[in-house]
């Protein structure tokens, strides 16, 4: 089997009568996007991503684009988790998120989890764009296995800017064939789920868990979160957002 390069792409804007469409909503390869009803607002816009191809797989590359021009709305979950599974090639996966949220736009990205499985290598980078008055929830997880299984390597990097100043670079390298020490006491110390939620909504305390959160400037708030399952994980970051209820994608 050959490797992959495949682009899925995602334009939200408003129409005359303030709700969001899709005028641009394109997938290629294994990336489908599937339209679906908003749970919270009808003005607001639901897009689904359907794996329609194993993967991602070694040597493959995919890359989704989404672009929310002023005032669009819009939710992004998916169907399933992402399995990232070792292929014929001899090379890391490459999975891209390019994510750009205009002048009063609102993102909420909250699909399952990234499950790096033994044998695989996926190259993970999320670059965040936002307008000084744009609006997000981003949730992240990770986990490192199925279950019984040993780890794939899973190496991901998130960039934050807002206004173009950038306000946050970060990565991280864990699981097999990343760097020593990913498994120890200042990294994921015998967990094997981490995750992040990054929003501009307030943050509560989270329930339970083993989680800290990093006020980036005077409106974003990154939450950090380590769990021994996607279970615990889950409800960790369900726990934060001070108004969940805005957000029954989180729950």
């Amino acid at each position: 089997m050959s490797t992959v390069d495949a682009v899925a792409r995602i334009r939200a804007t408003l129409d005359a009568h303030g709700r969001t469409v899709l005028p641009e909503l394109v997938g290629d390869g294994p990336l489908a996007l599937r339209r679906s009803r908003h749970p919270d607002h009808d003005t607001a816009a639901h897009v689904v991503l359907v794996g329609a191809m194993a993967g991602p797989l070694g040597g493959d590359r995919l890359r989704i684009v989404v672009d929310l021009e002023p005032g669009a709305r819009l939710l992004v979950t998916s169907a399933a988790a992402t399995l990232s599974l070792p292929g014929r090639e001899p090379a890391p996966a490459h999975y891209d998120l390019d994510l750009t949220v205009g002048p009063d736009a609102e993102l909420t990205w909250t699909p399952e989890p990234v499950v790096a499985c033994t044998g695989s290598d996926l190259r993970l980078r999320t670059c965040l764009r936002l307008a000084p008055t744009a609006r997000l929830l981003w949730r992240e997880e990770q986990i490192l296995g199925r279950h019984g299984e040993p780890p794939g390597r899973l190496a991901s990097r998130l960039t934050l800017r807002r206004d173009g100043r950038l306000l946050l670079d970060q990565a991280t390298d864990v699981g097999e064939g990343a760097p020593a020490g990913w498994d120890g006491p200042a990294v994921l110390a015998g967990h094997r789920a981490l995750g992040q939620l990054l929003t501009t909504a307030p943050l509560s305390p989270p329930a339970g868990g083993l989680a800290a959160s990093f006020p980036l400037d005077d409106t974003f708030t990154l939450l950090s979160a380590l769990a021994p399952d996607a279970h615990t994980l889950r409800q960790t970051l369900a726990s934060a957002p001070a108004s969940p209820e805005r957000h029954p994608a989180l729950r």
